[in-house]
């Protein structure tokens, strides 16, 4: 369990036979405790506080603290793998934070699990900033895009960007993918894509001559080309998309700020061997 050794930490030891170690840390630090007639008490600021006594579990000097716990996945050492999906078996779903040695952190939200046969499944999401970063750029979820042949910027609400008819624009992009670009370099070494907007529809009528992105420029970091257009990419919503957390192992954290009894009997994560 990892653990930020730079904050002081109150460790429990388990005397089962199956245990015979530190197993928790907990977020609380007493001044002082003190085991008598079976109850546990701590002195925190000159008052006295009996545990295991209230009905709100986490709380600790009346403040409300989250549970956590982090393991790593780590089949096939040496093998590439792209990690789906996580499965918990136990009382309620948690939030999961997932990072790797290659990829950038994934995460799912409590809310996101569904339950199947008395287990919690979802998918694992990739966390992205916007605009994105060049540690967003290596995701499986950035595709390459023609270039346009014009476009119609009279609404920056609903910016028409056209494509030739050759292009593939209706691929898998799809509405609520954010769409980049990179113009002439300026100084010649900054290729960095500049973040155009959000798509919001897209119309394709070959035979009509029709290939073209609606895109929002108005979402915050959106911006027109001010320069002449080399390429076109996008990054799909990360929401939508399922492409994993790319790597050798996956380190995931499950986070709980419920102040109930819940419990936690197994973690899964669904791999599959990446193949270049």
């Amino acid at each position: 369990m990892a653990q930020d050794v730079s904050l002081p930490k109150t460790l429990t030891y388990d005397h089962d036979k199956r245990v015979m170690g530190w197993p928790s840390f907990y977020s609380y630090h007493p001044d002082w405790m003190v085991g008598m007639n079976n109850f546990f008490y701590t002195f925190y600021r000159g008052r006295l506080y009996k545990h295991n006594s209230n009905l709100n579990r986490n709380r600790f000097y009346e403040v409300d603290n989250d549970a956590s716990i982090t393991t790593v996945f780590n089949d096939g050492t040496l093998d590439n793998k792209i990690f789906k999906t996580i499965a918990l078996q136990g009382t309620n779903p948690w939030t999961a934070t997932i990072t790797s040695d290659i990829q950038y952190t994934g995460t799912i939200e409590d809310t996101w699990f569904e339950k199947k046969e008395g287990v919690w499944f979802a998918f694992v999401r990739n966390t992205g900033e916007t605009p994105a970063t060049d540690a967003n750029y290596a995701l499986r979820s950035v595709n390459g895009i023609a270039n346009s042949t014009s476009m119609d910027a009279s609404t920056p609400s609903a910016v028409l960007v056209n494509y030739d008819v050759n292009a593939q624009v209706s691929g898998i992009i799809s509405i609520g993918d954010l769409l980049y670009y990179g113009t002439i370099p300026t100084p010649p070494a900054n290729l960095t894509p500049i973040l155009c907007g959000k798509v919001t529809g897209i119309n394709v009528d070959l035979r009509a001559g029709v290939n073209q992105l609606v895109v929002d420029t108005t979402i915050t970091g959106g911006a027109l080309p001010t320069a002449q257009v080399l390429y076109y990419l996008y990054v799909k919503d990360s929401i939508a998309e399922s492409h994993g957390v790319l790597g050798h192992f996956a380190k995931v954290t499950l986070t709980n700020t419920s102040d109930t009894q819940m419990e936690l009997f197994v973690v899964q994560a669904d791999a599959m061997k990446s193949f270049p």
